[in-house]
């Protein structure tokens, strides 16, 4: 009875009662980045030296395995080095403060991801029928799940392959390679928050199927064109190597063929609601 009631005072809501709701959840969203961008700040050495410099080191998890995969078949790899030849630095005054904020609150934004999927939900699924509720439970979980098994992949795997590319490519021995903090960072922070983002494509393709913008036959119909835009994406966040652009398409591909199977157990479960409601008429 209680449900019904605050469904009912949702619906009658007007739109500026609706624009202050929204504030007030974009509100807390912000206040959980914040605090937790905090606490990334007050340990920044530990992010810094441990987190975001991890890659930079030949002692990295990826950079062994790979390295362990080239001696085990005898081929040399410059993923054994003993260390990648170049140095960060920061060329202007506030350069070291300026990404010491930016990173506390991108690491705000990354460990907070779940609280801010929760507060876009608490404002969303009052306007939705108690059927969509009941099927929508879990979607916290999962697209938290997808977000973070995005980010690892994107951390473990796109971020060392590019950082070693571009950390040894050179024209000419007589340019040495010394990157500027921010620059090092972006190249961190866009690999991880590009795979976390690609890895939520089932959940995407969901709620498009559900509003009637996505089918199985569309996907299945453009998965040539599909794939040429996988491939473009990991050209984009990935070094201008195949090998690497193969690795970060191929999980891709992957959720693109699982968001199908999605799109079908929707359209299945659309068709069954459809039927019911014929027979009650």
């Amino acid at each position: 009875m209680a449900k019904k009631k605050q469904t009912k005072a949702h619906d009658e809501m007007s739109f500026l009662d609706h624009l202050e709701e929204l504030r007030w959840h974009l509100i807390r969203s912000v206040l959980a980045v914040v605090i937790i961008g905090i606490v990334a700040f007050v340990f920044s050495e530990f992010v810094f030296d441990v987190i975001i410099f991890g890659p930079k080191s030949m002692d990295f998890p990826t950079y062994r395995m790979f390295c362990n995969i080239a001696t085990s078949i005898g081929v040399e790899s410059d993923f054994c080095k003993d260390e990648l030849p170049f140095t960060i630095q920061s060329r202007t005054m506030g350069g070291q403060f300026s990404a010491d904020i930016w990173t506390a609150i991108w690491v705000g934004f990354v460990v907070g991801f779940p609280y801010v999927l929760w507060e876009l939900w608490k404002f969303i699924s009052p306007g939705l029928h108690p059927n969509e509720r009941k099927h929508s439970r879990g979607f916290i979980l999962i697209a938290s799940i997808l977000f973070f098994m995005g980010v690892l992949f994107g951390y473990y795997v796109v971020a060392p392959l590019s950082i070693n590319f571009l950390g040894t490519y050179q024209v000419s021995e007589q340019v040495l390679n010394e990157f500027d903090i921010g620059s090092y960072i972006s190249a961190v922070r866009t690999s991880v928050i590009a795979c976390g983002v690609m890895f939520e494509l089932p959940i995407i393709i969901y709620f498009l199927t559900k509003v009637g913008l996505v089918t199985p036959e569309i996907m299945k119909k453009y998965r040539k064109i599909a794939l040429v835009i996988v491939l473009i994406l990991s050209a984009v966040i990935t070094p201008p190597d195949v090998t690497s652009q193969i690795i970060v398409a191929i999980p891709v591909l992957v959720l693109y063929q699982v968001s199908i199977f999605i799109s079908k157990m929707v359209m299945k479960r659309e068709a069954k609601k459809d039927g019911k409601l014929m027979k009650n008429a």
